[in-house]
């Protein structure tokens, strides 16, 4: 305390000791004390001793008397045998520690070491914290001031200490993380080296394939593109029946079925994608509100679904609250959309992963919209704003920030069903949902079923907060490169701008890719707004009938 009040001195700073802060009133810039005297203030920083969270007091776990879970020198929670706690949250009986992040990061490796050694049923090791540790304060002019326990002392030459320290431990979370696949394969013989010999034999796709395998995306991310998905299906003649109105060959977003008798048309679609987010709740809600899109998109009434589930290998307690919390996700989505829950499967499997089998129905097929009916004129609207693949790229690479994906959760979270509403109310003749393909993808398939040519503005499409920031750090989704196979249907100037990039995200739970009459759109994007859809926007215009085949049907201004 003396070392620092001396460098504040020396830097003209006056400390007030003893003096309670109770408010700060914005009017006159002023802190209002306890003891009624203001202190006139700029900027504020509140200091504030640690505090638990809420949910501790409610949990039924033992606390201390400020509150904090109690845990025992094995860091596990007395009376709570499978629970054990670290970091700020907890307080070690027997050993108070100050609410300080060294002490936090300290309880780490003995946490992890006591959570092995409780399911192997072996001893748990005693963890005792340290009882000082090194405080290492800059004083702003080259100097530092270094503490322990009761020894304190100032010196320049302690500031480069405390600035190699700091910059070695911001880098171990930055540029020090290890580069998952790429790091892997260009290893020795333990860790890909051979692997990534056998893929060079085979060509530059195998190897680049291998160097990222570990960091293959989750959601509509995990999907074959499409230039694989219709070569393949080229090759093959798949059966058909009559009474199926729309199959593999129009590659609508679902199949159209002829009930017998007249009595309308029934939809039918699949969707599935393998775990990108470790809440088995919120993987259910979006998967559920992504499977029945399809049937939003074309304007049909989804009737009942089937689950298709697979979990990884876990013991069964484990296992049923998964699948519980999963399909408890699921049900609110399906429940909104007034579709019921028919039946499902289950299977074990590496990754965690989730999909739909949905049917809906329409009265006619007349009533559907599909991707066949852009018209000359009319403008292409989005409701959802785009940029999911590039977010949780980034996050499975720790590289984004919070906000980021907390956006791009809401979006995904909500359904498509009442943006469909609208489009129809406003005229929409035809309508997709931008999915796995991006953006360019989807809108390639609208124009060509359509046989129209398309232009979109670029400066118009609405993003998600942090997608730019992802593509000019060159991070993208493990899709993206196939999706990027399509930009031959495509022509604009502005290639090398990081919004162009987007359109070839894959996108899981998008919007919906409409197109209505001109005169109706600036109505409808206000309809779409005020239903929920904040970031509904026109994105471009549907141009004349396409020319000659090979030519590029898109255009971005």
């Amino acid at each position: 305390r003396a070392a620092m009040g001396t460098a504040l001195a020396a830097r003209g700073i006056e400390v007030l000791a003893g003096c309670e802060a109770v408010a700060f009133d914005a009017g006159s810039r002023e802190l209002r004390l306890a003891d009624g005297g203001r202190v006139r203030a700029d900027e504020s920083i509140w200091c504030t001793e640690g505090a638990p969270q809420r949910w501790v007091s409610t949990s039924g776990l033992a606390t201390d008397p400020a509150g904090f879970l109690r845990v025992d020198a094995n860091l596990r929670v007395p009376g709570s045998d499978c629970v054990f706690a670290a970091g700020d949250v907890a307080s070690i009986d027997g050993h108070p520690r100050p609410k300080a992040g060294v002490f936090a990061v300290r309880m780490g490796p003995p946490l992890a070491r006591n959570l092995h050694a409780a399911l192997l049923g072996e001893p748990l090791e005693t963890y005792v914290p340290q009882a000082s540790f090194l405080g290492l304060v800059g004083t702003g002019d080259g100097s530092c001031v270094a503490t322990r326990g009761l020894l304190a002392l100032e010196a320049p030459w302690l500031w480069p200490l405390k600035d190699w320290i700091d910059r070695k431990w911001m880098h171990a979370y930055g540029e020090g993380l290890l580069r998952m696949g790429v790091d892997a394969a260009e290893g020795g013989e333990a860790d890909g080296g051979e692997a990534a010999r056998v893929a060079r034999s085979a060509g530059v796709e195998a190897l680049e394939l291998l160097a990222h395998a570990p960091m293959r995306c989750g959601g509509c991310g995990s999907k074959v593109g499409s230039t694989v998905l219709s070569a393949a299906l080229a090759r093959l003649e798949p059966p058909t029946r009559p009474e199926l109105i729309a199959g593999v060959e129009a590659a609508d977003d679902c199949a159209v079925w002829e009930e017998v008798g007249g009595g309308g048309v029934s939809v039918q679609t699949v969707d599935y994608f393998k775990a990108f987010v470790s809440d088995p709740y919120e993987l259910g809600r979006i998967a559920a509100v992504h499977a029945l899109s399809d049937c939003h998109a074309m304007g049909a009434e989804p009737t009942v679904a089937l689950a298709l589930v697979t979990l990884p290998l876990q013991v069964a307690a484990s296992a049923e609250d998964d699948l519980v919390h999963m399909m408890a996700g699921a049900n609110s989505a399906l429940l909104e959309a007034g579709c019921a829950l028919g039946g499902g499967h289950t299977s074990e499997g590496g990754d965690a992963g989730l999909g739909f089998a949905i049917t809906g129905r329409a009265p006619s097929a007349a009533a559907l919209l599909r991707k066949s009916g852009l018209s000359e004129g009319q403008a292409l609207i989005l409701t959802k704003p785009i940029g999911t693949g590039v977010i949780f790229a980034a996050n499975m690479r720790c590289a984004a920030n919070g906000p980021w994906v907390v956006q791009a959760l809401e979006s995904m979270r909500m359904s498509n069903g009442p943006a469909s509403k609208v489009l129809i109310a406003h005229g929409a003749s035809a309508c997709t949902d931008v999915t796995g393909f991006g953006l360019c993808g989807h809108l390639l398939e609208m124009c060509k079923a359509s046989a129209h040519e398309a232009t979109l503005l670029l400066d118009d499409i609405p993003l998600l907060d942090g997608a730019l920031e992802c593509v000019r750090a060159k991070i993208f989704s493990s899709l993206a490169p196939a999706n990027m196979r399509l930009r031959h249907g495509m022509n604009s100037a502005r290639t090398a701008e990081p919004t162009y990039a987007l359109l070839f995200d894959p996108q899981t739970s998008g919007g919906l890719l409409a197109s209505v009459p001109a005169d109706r759109a600036e109505a409808c994007v206000a309809a779409l707004r005020a239903a929920g859809c904040t970031h509904a926007a026109v994105i471009g215009t549907v141009g004349e009938r396409a020319g000659a085949a090979g030519v590029p049907l898109v255009t971005c201004e």
